[in-house]
């Protein structure tokens, strides 16, 4: 239950922070209203509250969160940009979170 816990705050974590940056991304690149960064400013917030709920240490949550935010980012870029992955980004997201997988849950003495 603990792995389904933390896979699932990872994840939403990673869709608050892309989310956020996205529309801060709007408004400074795409010329969106001013409101658009406000509110992305306001999601990177709730993004930093969501990952330090994590019940791993500082540094093994953050670590391993990168990984699910790279595979998070690849599914962004597909299904908001349009941007099919390739072969090559697959590949790189999974062994992301095969390295994610590995520090959070490989046995420890």
């Amino acid at each position: 239950m603990q792995v389904l816990k933390s896979t699932a705050l990872f994840f939403l974590a990673a869709l608050a922070e892309i989310g956020g940056a996205y529309l801060i991304w709007q408004w400074q690149r795409a010329g969106k209203m001013a409101l658009s960064g406000l509110l992305g400013a306001a999601v990177l917030f709730l993004y930093a509250l969501i990952q330090t709920t994590q019940g791993f240490s500082f540094g093994r949550a953050f670590a391993a969160y990168g990984g699910v935010f790279i595979v998070t980012a690849v599914l962004w870029g597909w299904w908001v940009d349009g941007r099919v992955p390739d072969r090559w980004d697959r590949v790189g997201a999974g062994i992301c979170l095969l390295g994610a997988s590995v520090i959070l849950w490989m046995p420890r003495r």
